[in-house]
Formats: C-alpha cells, sequence, structure tokens
C-alpha cells in the first residue's frame, strides 16, 4: 500500500522556521532551494481530531500495521538528497510501507516499522529518498541506563537546552500533536519521562544546522539512530567530529549517554 501527499513550504513557513532555529531569516527567497533537513517539517498528516491516538499521535501519512503495542517512537533515519527542494514550489511526497518486524529486547517486545518516503518535484527522479524506521513498544515506564557513559573525543561541541517554548513552536511548525512534546503531566505520569521529550525531528535539525554551518555546504546524506530520550529543560550538548568520508555527530544527555547519532556526508 503507498499514499501521496502534496505540500509546499512557502517563504513564511522557511523565515518562521529559520528563526526556531536561531538562523539567519534575511536570505531566504522564493524559489530559493530549502536548506537540506528541513523537508521533515513538510507533509504533516491532517488527522481529525476525533482520530488521533490516545498518546496524541496523528497518522503516519499511510497506514500502519495493527498491534496492540501503546507506545509509538522514531527510531531512525536514512536519508539521501539527491536535489533540492524549493522554497515555494510544490512537491508531492509518495510512501509505501518497506517492512513490519517483531523484536524481543531489554525494553521488551517491540514492533519496528519501516516507510519511505520519496520527494519529487519538477523532475522525475524523486530530490529527496528516505527511509523511517518507528518503533512500537510495549506501555513500560522508561528507565535509565545504569552504565556509566564512555569517552568520546569531539573536535566540536555547543550546549543545547531546548525550552518549553522551542518544542511549542517546532509543534506547532510541524502540527505536531504528540503528547510526550507539550503535555508535562501525560509525558510525567503517563508514560513515566522525567520531563517533556524533545522531538526527535528537532534534535536532528540542530546536528543537520551544526554541520550546515562548520562545513560550509549542505548535506549529501544523513543516517541517524535515536538511542534513548533527550528532555526539555536537560543540559544536552552536541558533538562533531570532522572526517574525510563524512562527519559523524551525536548528541549526549545531562548524564553523558549518546541520545542521538548522525552521520553526515
Amino acid at each position: 500500500m503507498s499514499a501521496v501527499e502534496d505540500d509546499v513550504f512557502s517563504l513564511t513557513r522557511a523565515r518562521q522556521f529559520a528563526a526556531m532555529l536561531d538562523v539567519p531569516t534575511d536570505g531566504l527567497r522564493s524559489g530559493d532551494a530549502l536548506p537540506r533537513g528541513w523537508h521533515s517539517a513538510m507533509f504533516a498528516a491532517c488527522t481529525p481530531q476525533s482520530q488521533l491516538r490516545a498518546d496524541g499521535f496523528g497518522d503516519l501519512g499511510i497506514a500502519m500495521p495493527a498491534s496492540d503495542l501503546p507506545r509509538l517512537m522514531f527510531g531512525g533515519r536514512r536519508v539521501r538528497f539527491q536535489g533540492d527542494i524549493l522554497i515555494g514550489a510544490p512537491a508531492r511526497r509518495s510512501s509505501h510501507l518497506v517492512s513490519s518486524v517483531e523484536k524481543h529486547g531489554r525494553s521488551g517486545r517491540m514492533l519496528v516499522v519501516t516507510i519511505r518516503r520519496d520527494i519529487h518535484c519538477e523532475a522525475a527522479e524523486p530530490v529527496v529518498i528516505e527511509e523511517q524506521d518507528y518503533l512500537l513498544r510495549e506501555a513500560a515506564s522508561p528507565a535509565p541506563s545504569s552504565q556509566p557513559p564512555l569517552p568520546r573525543p569531539a573536535d566540536i561541541s555547543r550546549d543545547f537546552i531546548a525550552s518549553e517554548m522551542l518544542l511549542l513552536r517546532y509543534c506547532a511548525l510541524t502540527f505536531n500533536t504528540h503528547r510526550i512534546h507539550y503535555d508535562h503531566p501525560y509525558a510525567t505520569k503517563v508514560e513515566g519521562y522525567p520531563a517533556l521529550v524533545v522531538n526527535g525531528n528537532l534534535a536532528t535539525l540542530k546536528l543537520t544546522e551544526l554541520f550546515r554551518a562548520e562545513a560550509g555546504r549542505p548535506p549529501v546524506s544523513l543516517v541517524t539512530r535515536n538511542a534513548r530520550p533527550l528532555f526539555c529543560g536537560h543540559e544536552n550538548r552536541l558533538h562533531a567530529r570532522r572526517g574525510d568520508a563524512g562527519w559523524q555527530l551525536w548528541i549526549t544527555d545531562d548524564a553523558g549517554h549518546v541520545a542521538l547519532e548522525a552521520e553526515i556526508a
């Protein structure tokens, strides 16, 4: 089964997105290439209010496999940029289910669902090819790791403390209704987190912007893996290590554990 959606990343939306990321807005013009990675804010599913899941999650633009597992999390992505989306120009995304695999691990039973997304503009070939992994998990409270973090040398490190205002802006710009990102009583009392959870896509954007600023060029490919949640108001840090074939980037939480890893070429 596949699905097709249309969207336009308007100039106003691009400037709002830049303001949220604290990057300059005055250089953005209609017809310019959209900064690579910002496409993650496009094609938000317009799920009717009555059809939202209990956790607030809307649909993913494609039917998910039936499952009794209540907790939905983003696991990671693999992206290849073959061209650029233009600000103010129509774009079309086609999505299809690649696989659905049940696994058992230390955190219990889970279902790993992989979806492929192809974004087309005017050309016949897609400008963005992406595979996304989603995890459906049991209703268990997240337990912090008891293992001490391993030291990892970095060429660049930056503080990243996500505020409630940042999470609110990101959720508003992406039409994200997942309650763990804005509903503090739900996040802490129902899902057992110590605070609001930072959106995985937002954390990835922070690493992509760090790469763009330091490497001085747009990414060609991006691979990420979400290892553990990051929390609003906590002292997280962005890290990067340069490489000839590509950069290694990661985010550590306030205990020093790696929460998100990325490879950008």
